[in-house]
């Protein structure tokens, strides 16, 4: 094959997204991104890692010390917790309201623990009694649950499942990737003793950092697998009682001690995801984040007031919608694909379908970080109002818009 005589650059094409994530990156945090590498060990280095723990103790409204970054996805997080917790044969309990509560059994399984789940229709939450009726039941060592499922775009209710956990000696893992910062979170009010969360959606970043905080109990129980690398490995160090840890990447101690004070070496750090998970947490703390979350909840009502206008029926238990991303039902009369693709290729914005038995059901359209503001909304209703029109749909027309513009108006006044 012949050798280019010329290579373009990469050049993606303007996109606007409002899907379930990813959403486009907050400007700065792109920026921020583009800093200079320096050495891993480099005390430049070490207090950025050291003030991105504080920041991300924020973010979680939590004092755990063991708030640390995974270098990977979110997926990367919800692995480096899950299969550090579990031994080979352990009880976990997954409640499944949605596509990411399967993921997180199918990863338990993986991690070779006896897995237990108990499911919800799409659509719909658990109610607290039949989380602690199923705890009860199975006697699990660890309770994995989604809290913002965006296959479904619902939002789980936390605030009383820790206590049960508690109550019945259970550690409480929660995936938070598509819900933090759009929603409440209250890492220590509500006794969650692990939590793994991603950039990519109201954080405002792009994918490839995995944020996690993790409560003493949960490091307690994690040390006792703890097993050094040979190469690095001293006197000093000594091995834990239980059974090593699966994973060399996704070892949690390996990994908190790389962050804490020893500096053990581990893997090298992904300076330019470090970088970008700092400024996301920056940003987050100067608008303040109990703001943040009030932010996506007006644009998400906003779009929410939008597509009611339009006479779509929004999918499952509204009560319990996240503040961030609304499902909607696409209606018989249109192809839904059709819809998508125009309003991706005339006007450059996105929106995504879903998965499992809502695929090609609903779409859901988010509203998150970066693009959790007015404009967007505006756009995207504007947009998805004249796509649908333009493909045989017989709803309201032009109500889109002016409906949301009202909506920002009476909660201006």
């Amino acid at each position: 094959m012949p050798v280019p005589s010329f290579i373009e650059a990469l050049n993606p094409p303007a996109r606007l997204l409002m899907g379930p994530g990813p959403i486009n990156a907050d400007p700065r945090v792109l920026r921020a991104m583009s800093a200079q590498l320096i050495g891993q060990y480099d005390p430049a280095m070490t207090g950025f890692m050291n003030e991105t723990m504080a920041r991300y103790r924020e973010v979680f409204k939590t004092t755990n010390q063991w708030t640390i970054l995974i270098d990977g996805t979110s997926r990367a997080g919800i692995e480096a917790v899950l299969i550090s917790a579990i031994r080979p044969g352990d009880k976990v309990l997954v409640p499944i309201m949605g596509r990411f509560g399967h993921l997180l059994a199918e990863i338990a399984e993986r991690a070779q623990a006896e897995v237990h789940t108990i499911e919800v229709a799409w659509g719909e939450v658990f109610e607290p009694e039949q989380i602690e009726a199923a705890i009860k039941k199975v006697q699990p060592k660890l309770l994995a649950m989604v809290q913002g499922d965006t296959s479904t775009t619902m939002n789980q209710p936390l605030e009383y499942i820790g206590e049960i956990c508690k109550r019945h000696d259970v550690l409480f893992y929660c995936d938070a990737t598509a819900s933090i910062m759009g929603n409440e979170l209250k890492t220590d009010e509500w006794g969650l003793d692990a939590v793994s969360v991603g950039l990519q959606k109201c954080l405002g970043g792009p994918s490839g950092s995995a944020p996690v905080t993790l409560s003493d109990q949960f490091v307690d129980w994690v040390r006792k697998r703890k097993k050094v690398e040979a190469g690095i490995k001293t006197s000093e160090h000594q091995d834990g009682i239980e059974p090593m840890i699966r994973s060399n990447y996704f070892d949690l101690p390996m990994i908190m001690d790389y962050w804490g004070e020893e500096r053990l070496n581990h893997h090298t750090e992904a300076t330019s995801m470090l970088y970008c998970a700092a400024e996301c947490a920056r940003i987050a703390i100067n608008e303040g984040i109990d703001n943040v979350i009030a932010r996506h909840q007006l644009h998400g009502d906003a779009m929410l007031t939008g597509v009611q206008a339009l006479g779509l029926r929004v999918f499952g238990d509204v009560k319990h919608k996240m503040n961030n991303v609304v499902g909607v039902y696409i209606p018989d009369s249109v192809n839904g694909d059709a819809v998508r693709s125009q309003m991706l290729n005339d006007f450059g914005i996105e929106i995504g379908t879903s998965f499992g038995p809502l695929h090609g059901k609903i779409w859901r359209i988010g509203t998150m970080g970066y693009n959790a503001r007015k404009s967007a909304v505006l756009q995207t209703l504007a947009c998805l109002d004249t796509c649908l029109h333009a493909n045989g749909y017989k709803g309201p027309k032009g109500e889109a818009g002016s409906a949301a513009l009202s909506f920002y108006q009476s909660e201006q006044a």
